[in-house]
């Protein structure tokens, strides 16, 4: 029943609501028609494009009753944003950290299709002693797809040369359903920094979580001390040492 005056827009306002951390999906239809209820003339042949005839109303006379629009919306729920990991190092120096990620409201997933984008872990809780119960009564994989986000390309440059990700470890807990994943985080920084970057992780049964990690690399030891002797006042006294240039 909303009327439209040609070239007027119509906004369709969206609400999404997520009640759990799962995937969700609805398609909006808008469906137009004259507001004097007579067909367009335009008739809809054997030989139109098979695009347009899935978009149109036919009438019994074959004019155009009406035009439709398919919208689907895909809904992922996204987690709160968590508190940051801190990783320290000195410059010149090297560090592997453990770092656990909880998954909070994890479902158990159905025959979802793997999204294309990231690395990707498995949970596979077959082997588990507390493996959870499915309707269908089969053994259930939960798979995860995971990024490092950076907040601009100079940031991804200067950062993504000395941190390295692996995921080792995963770990499911049934009752609370928390999944952990654990990362070997590595940080090998050249010189004293402060940058962040962002752990994104996607569920394939739905559900996106991100964590921050804060890069802080403080400043490095000293080489050397230099001692320069006086030879007199008002002389000077010449030492030299040499500088190599690990890059160009």
């Amino acid at each position: 029943g909303i009327r439209l005056a040609p070239k007027e827009k119509l906004e369709v306002p969206v609400l999404f609501m997520p009640a759990e951390m799962k995937i969700y999906k609805a398609v909006v239809v808008i469906h137009v028609m004259r507001e004097n209820g007579e067909n367009w003339p335009y008739k809809v042949t054997a030989g139109s494009n098979t695009d347009l005839k899935r978009n149109v109303t036919v009438a019994e006379n074959g004019e155009t009753r009406g035009i439709v629009w398919i919208y689907p919306i895909n809904g992922t729920p996204e987690a709160p944003q968590q508190k940051s990991v801190m990783i320290r190092c000195q410059a010149r120096q090297r560090v592997e950290q453990r770092v656990e990620l909880l998954l909070i409201g994890v479902i158990m997933p159905g025959a979802t299709a793997q999204p294309d984008a990231g690395n990707s872990a498995e949970v596979d809780t077959e082997e588990s002693s507390n493996t959870p119960e499915v309707t269908d009564g089969s053994s259930a994989t939960l798979e995860f797809l995971y990024e490092l986000q950076y907040q601009s390309d100079e940031i991804r440059s200067q950062l993504e040369p000395l941190v390295g990700m692996q995921l080792v470890e995963k770990e499911w807990d049934t009752e609370s359903r928390i999944v952990t994943l654990i990362f070997n985080v590595v940080f090998a920084p050249s010189k004293p920094m402060r940058n962040e970057a962002t752990v994104v992780i996607q569920c394939t049964a739905g559900g996106l979580w991100k964590f921050p990690l804060v890069f802080t690399a403080t400043e490095p030891e000293v080489d050397d001390v230099i001692n320069i002797e006086a030879v007199g006042l008002n002389k000077e006294s010449v030492v030299g040492f040499r500088l190599t240039s690990q890059t160009r």
